[in-house]
């Protein structure tokens, strides 16, 4: 699904939610207050907050569908995690609001409201709207892999949920419990508060580079092991962003092998991850020809440009040195290996090769950084 196709389902469900979120706190307001329901006028006061929480979704949905940028080269993705934050906290403030005005009615009774009998057929079928909209915003949340769409999907269900804690409030005083109606208050404000607690939590760990789980870890470590060339893999390291996963992850492949190659089974092991992996969105691979993990690299070693001057200036003269056609260098374990290769004509017997690897076997044991040279024709 493309980044466009996925905000505007998020767009069309958010829509949806704005709509029945705007009626039903309306009815809620309106009902609580002519029905006499603490509860009731709580419970639009969550709505309301489903109502701020659809217009960060909105907002948010918005922006992180917009492609990486110069400022922004992952992406935006993590204005869905900034979102969900903020959502989180709004329905912690809203918790705590209803929590306070609730217990201040329950220590002076006289505040106590006693609600009437239509806030009992208004709270079932509010109660009904939201558990409709909770189950069409989960399957499209799940549809696009949204946690921002899916914290609103539970945001309405804590507001279908609040509503039968009132329904039940409402029934108690109606059956002569005058204090049942704050109490349920109470038990909306809990309810909200943990809701929006894990929210956040959740959320926060995703903004300090949270991993996946260890399940999901050992799935992508047996798939990249699975991928032919891959000798070992270590240093595995993911982190969350909103709907999409990083990884990136060092693999060992022989280290005779040529850099294409080696670059071709770092692709392979990338796009089979991606594909595999729908929460993977990129990935990066170090090739390693040895586990840097045992051995560190040698970085006293000299470079290129070193080791053809001293080929040049060894005692066996430039005749033989010119026609070199390709050096390869192999730095591991710690040392240095080079493979000269030279034209098979430049030899005319096996005595005159013999004295040639001879020659370069001195070089490399007057050399104190290399370790052995390889000569081969071709």
């Amino acid at each position: 699904m493309s980044s466009n196709d996925r905000y505007i389902a998020i767009r069309n469900v958010t829509l949806v939610g704005v709509l029945v979120n705007i009626l039903l706190t309306i009815i809620k307001f309106i009902f609580g207050i002519i029905g006499h329901s603490q509860a009731l006028i709580a419970d639009a006061l969550h709505s309301l907050s489903d109502l701020i929480s659809d217009s960060l979704v909105l907002v948010a949905a918005k922006f992180s569908s917009a492609d990486a940028d110069n400022e922004h080269p992952y992406g935006h993705a993590r204005f869905e995690t900034v979102a969900t934050v903020a959502v989180g906290l709004l329905l912690s403030l809203v918790a705590i609001g209803i929590f306070i005005d609730a217990i201040r009615r329950l220590l002076v009774p006289e505040l106590l409201l006693e609600p009437t009998a239509i806030t009992l057929v208004i709270t079932a079928i509010v109660l009904v709207a939201k558990e409709i909209l909770y189950q069409y915003t989960i399957y499209i949340a799940k549809q696009v892999r949204s946690p921002m769409l899916r914290a609103n999907a539970w945001h309405h269900r804590s507001d279908a949920i609040s509503s039968f804690i009132v329904l039940i409030g409402i029934a108690g005083t109606l059956a002569g419990f005058s204090w049942l109606d704050a109490v349920a208050t109470i038990g909306v404000s809990f309810m909200i508060a943990h809701i929006g607690w894990s929210l956040m939590m959740s959320s926060f760990k995703e903004l300090v580079d949270t991993g996946l789980d260890q399940n999901k870890l050992n799935q992508i470590t047996e798939t990249i092991e699975s991928v032919e060339g891959v000798c070992a893999l270590h240093e595995l390291r993911t982190r969350k962003m909103a709907h999409n996963a990083l990884v990136d992850l060092h693999i060992l492949v022989d280290p005779h092998i040529s850099v294409s190659e080696g670059h071709y089974i770092a692709e392979i092991v990338k796009s089979t991850l991606i594909e595999k992996f729908e929460e993977i969105s990129d990935v990066m691979v170090h090739i390693d020809p040895e586990n840097d993990e045992e051995f560190k690299l040698n970085l006293n070693l000299p470079l290129r440009s070193k080791i053809v001057n001293d080929l040049q200036a060894c005692w066996y003269g430039l005749a033989v040195t010119k026609h070199i056609e390709q050096i390869t260098l192999h730095y591991i374990a710690g040392k240095l290996t080079v493979d000269v290769y030279l034209p098979l004509n430049i030899v005319t017997s096996l005595d005159e090769a013999a004295d040639l690897s001879q020659g370069f076997n001195e070089l490399a044991a007057n050399t104190k950084d290399i370790n052995t040279i390889n000569i081969y024709y071709r």
